[in-house]
């Protein structure tokens, strides 16, 4: 597959009467204590269309529509001088709305898409999207195939917006293209007044020193407490991403393995079913030493669990992560529900007392004192003994329509991570799920042995 680029120019938002925002206009958005415990880094998805496809002007155009109401996208990141030496505060990083706009990128490829179908997640995935260039906060491409299909690759900076709030801007991006209203609404107050203000007095109840802020110096996979053996196999080696299908009927006996003996009456979610049964088999497949301590990082998103409710289309992150753990030996070793249970109980925890809790915290003045820094480090490649999982179950991205109808494929692009697991729905739109799961060459085919097998 060769993949040529015919132009590639930075677009600009289009405001409707052809004016600038108007006088007076907030042009500064600092970022919010829940923007800067996430990931500074970039993100990029890729999307696949059958023809009828619009132009690629007719998406151009329809990008300036929605930058003038998404302007952050158009923005860059830089510092709020507003409250440079403000009460001897650090620097604030904020987005600053220049308007200078988001790239674009139009491309050809030499072959049909059905010849290269299913992509799968490698190397060459990355000609179908733009690399971040640390300035540029969203990066588009549109690559045209010989058979008259589209593919759309996206590269967008984390720290702007989560996964839903990033969606929402794709799904608004469609919806300017076909000339129909914005939904949801896009919501862009980041101001902490208005939804992440901290109590008075504040109250921290838990623990947020060495969970979503460390010290500088603080290796989260630090391998002090494991054995020699267990150093070296992880020392380094090459990382491959294995893309599993769980069909609809794999994932009710998962379901129904994990509330065999259930005494709640809510049964546990397709998430932590899957998430406990991916867990089990990455650490079977990784060899731990039964006594090292592993544990699973899953993201959870707090608009619908913050009192009152974050709005639906707020368009920053509202993330926070909750981190079961165990003993490699016990995981494995114990059935599936004991893991599901784990899982089950501390994501329950992360509840709007947690975000309350962290937002106190966060708004302290803690984090500044003690020079803490985020625990979200995109720098990491190698996250064993642990895992970390982006689930996009609940995110409705296969909604994307620009007027020819809705993508029949979706995909994370190439991220060699080890151990970023990342579920999303199936294309197929029957319930199903597809994981894809990077771990070490020399651990994928025992992770392949026990990923199917009930009895792992």
């Amino acid at each position: 597959m060769k993949i040529t680029v015919h132009s590639s120019k930075a677009v600009k938002p289009c405001y409707a009467d052809g004016a600038a925002p108007a006088p007076g206009t907030k042009n500064v958005v600092p970022l919010t204590v829940f923007d800067k415990a996430n990931f500074d880094t970039y993100i990029s998805v890729i999307y696949a269309f059958r023809p009828p496809s619009p132009s690629n002007a007719a998406l151009e155009a329809g990008l300036g529509r929605v930058l003038a109401e998404y302007r952050e996208w158009a923005g860059r990141l830089g510092v709020d001088d507003a409250t440079t030496n403000n009460n001897n505060k650090r620097n604030r990083r904020a987005i600053l709305l220049t308007d200078e706009g988001a790239r674009f990128v139009e491309a050809t490829a030499d072959v049909t898409l059905d010849s290269v179908m299913p992509l799968t997640p490698t190397p060459e995935v990355l000609s179908l999207h733009p690399s971040g260039d640390d300035k540029e906060l969203m990066l588009i491409q549109v690559t045209r195939f010989a058979c008259g299909s589209m593919v759309i690759g996206f590269t967008t900076q984390h720290i702007v917006a989560d996964g839903r709030a990033t969606n929402n801007f794709f799904l608004a991006w469609s919806q300017a293209t076909r000339g129909v209203p914005l939904h949801p609404v896009p919501v862009h107050d980041r101001d902490d007044a208005c939804f992440f203000s901290p109590r008075h007095p504040p109250m921290v109840e838990f623990q947020h020193r060495g969970v979503e802020f460390i010290k500088p110096s603080c290796n989260k996979h630090s391998t002090s407490s494991s054995s020699d053996d267990d150093v070296d196999r992880h020392a380094d080696g090459e990382v491959v991403i294995q893309k599993v299908h769980f069909t609809r009927e794999f994932i009710s006996k998962l379901k129904s393995q994990a509330g065999a003996q259930q005494q709640q009456h809510r049964p546990y979610s397709t998430l932590q079913c899957v998430v406990g049964h991916l867990w089990r088999c990455m650490t079977t497949a990784r060899g731990l030493d039964a006594r090292r301590p592993t544990s699973v990082a899953i993201a959870v998103d707090g608009r619908a669990r913050m009192s009152p409710p974050v709005p639906e289309g707020y368009a920053g992150n509202v993330v926070l992560w909750a981190r079961p753990t165990a003993k490699a030996g016990d995981l494995v070793a114990r059935p599936l529900q004991h893991a599901v249970e784990l899982i089950h109980r501390e994501v329950a925890r992360v509840n709007d007392r947690y975000f309350k809790s962290f937002l106190d915290f966060a708004c302290s003045g803690a984090v500044e004192e003690e020079g803490l820094v985020p625990a979200a480090d995109a720098s990491e490649m190698v996250l064993s003994p642990d895992v970390e999982v982006d689930s996009w179950l609940r995110i409705p991205f296969y909604d994307l329509d620009f007027g020819g109808g809705r993508p029949f494929f979706f995909m994370p692009s190439y991220l060699p991570v080890e151990g970023l697991l990342i579920l999303l729905p199936s294309f197929v739109g029957d319930g199903s799920v597809d994981a894809y799961v990077p771990l070490f060459s020399r651990d994928m085919d025992t992770f392949k042995n026990c990923c199917y097998n009930m009895d792992s």
